[in-house]
């Protein structure tokens, strides 16, 4: 079992910044894929980013290129999501998940572990 909680949302204008953090706990952080995902109001799940094991192939959806940026320390069994020139459709509750390293990382059936999320709300 992996234990995640998310951290670090609230209430930003328009063209400001987060960063989210994921801490894990439980198994090896250091073995699972990490990615975050989002879902608005009456809207279904969106993919946003992930990264693999050791800090390589981030990948990002479309609404997040060239502006979010995913990260993570396993010393610290932590994943991050920097997020900048924030929009009010980036509004939604962000979720971290964890999952094996391999597969299609976009899509959120290939996560086992997912945290109880964080809410983004992005003012104009």
């Amino acid at each position: 079992q992996v234990q995640l909680v998310e951290s670090g949302g609230g209430l930003v204008q328009a063209g400001g910044s987060l960063r989210l953090s994921c801490a894990a706990s439980g198994r090896t952080f250091s073995v699972y894929r990490m990615g975050w995902f989002r879902q608005a109001p009456g809207k279904e799940r969106e993919f946003v980013a992930y990264i693999g094991w050791c800090g390589s192939s981030p990948y990002y959806g479309d609404s997040a290129k060239g502006r979010f940026t995913i990260s993570r320390d396993n010393a610290k069994n932590t994943v991050y999501l920097q997020m900048n020139s924030l929009k009010p459709e980036d509004t939604a509750d962000y979720y971290c998940a964890a999952g094996p390293d391999y597969g299609l990382g976009h899509l959120a059936e290939n996560y086992d572990y997912w945290g109880q999320g964080t809410q983004v709300t992005v003012s104009l």
